[in-house]
């Protein structure tokens, strides 16, 4: 019995006379359902319709509305790396999403906003043309398995939410904003165009990153 005993110890793990075991990967099961940065992500989604009707009108009853929509997309823009990272779920199809959601947002409430003439309507029309040459040159052109971006599309696509919170909060009083805002525009339409120039005849973009962490 002692000599069974023996033997059964022996062939026990131990990780200070078995260090390779630690080093075998071990199969992690993914999380069931949909992923909770995929569901904020998706929040995001849902708000574009909402947030250009509201853009679309005028008065203050519609800015406070808006206002409201605005703070929980960008909420939910905030929360979804993190969440990602924190929970392992970050993928390049979530990346994707992510920017998606991102652009839909920010192009419906400008669209929406130059439909009753708070922007000059250039700007949608170049941030919807850099989106479809961003994903034509990532997935078609180098032929990448996620979006490729640059430290000028990254600040660009932040600075892409400011224009409608600033007109938001001129609806609700805040006038002063107005030269801002136009400075603003016209300072975006110019980084559009050279983040665009920059991908067209460069191969390599300068100072190469994720045009967010690769988060998601």
């Amino acid at each position: 019995m002692d000599d069974a005993r023996s033997a059964f110890s022996r062939l026990q793990y131990r990780p200070d006379k078995h260090p390779w075991f630690e080093s075998i990967p071990q199969h992690v099961p993914p999380p069931d359902g949909i992923p909770v940065a995929n569901a904020l992500t998706a929040v995001r989604l849902l708000l574009v319709l909402p947030f250009a009707f509201f853009m679309a009108k005028s008065d203050e009853r519609s800015a406070i509305f808006a206002l409201i929509v605005w703070a929980v997309a960008l909420g939910t823009d905030f929360l979804d790396g993190p969440v990602a990272r924190r929970r392992g779920t970050v993928t390049a199809w979530s990346g994707t999403f992510d920017h998606t959601s991102d652009f839909l947002f920010v192009t419906c409430g400008l669209f929406a906003g130059a439909w009753r003439g708070a922007f000059p309507w250039i700007l949608p029309v170049l941030i919807t043309a850099a989106f479809t040459q961003y994903f034509v040159d990532s997935y078609w052109i180098h032929r990448q398995a996620k979006l490729r971006g640059s430290k000028l599309g990254r600040y660009n696509g932040m600075l892409y939410f400011v224009p409608t919170i600033m007109e938001i909060l001129i609806r609700l009083g805040l006038r002063f904003l107005q030269p801002l805002l136009t400075i603003l525009v016209w300072l975006l339409v110019l980084s559009t165009i050279v983040s665009m120039g920059q991908r067209l005849t460069l191969r390599s973009l300068p100072e190469q990153l994720p045009s967010r962490p690769p988060e998601k």
